[in-house]
């Protein structure tokens, strides 16, 4: 196997366990925020804040897993 396939072979699976990480855990947010404010709408003020620091820090994952994905293409 050359070096070309190899990188091409681990930048592929970087990302797919990123995307599919990153696709479950802002699936839960959502629908764990979505949940809380159907069941108490007055709480939506606390509830919103929390849930969007939740994504963001889940999208983060993403991508610093395209960033490795990208230095294992381009840099080694």
């Amino acid at each position: 196997m050359d070096l070309a396939a190899a990188k091409a072979i681990g930048a592929g699976l970087a990302m797919i366990g990123a995307g599919i990480g990153a696709g479950v855990g802002i699936g839960n947010i959502f629908a764990a925020l979505v949940n809380s404010i159907a069941r108490n709408p007055s709480a939506r003020d606390n509830v919103f804040g929390i849930g969007i620091l939740g994504f963001a820090l889940t999208e983060a994952i993403a991508i610093y897993a395209l960033v490795i994905a990208f230095i294992i293409l381009y840099a080694i």
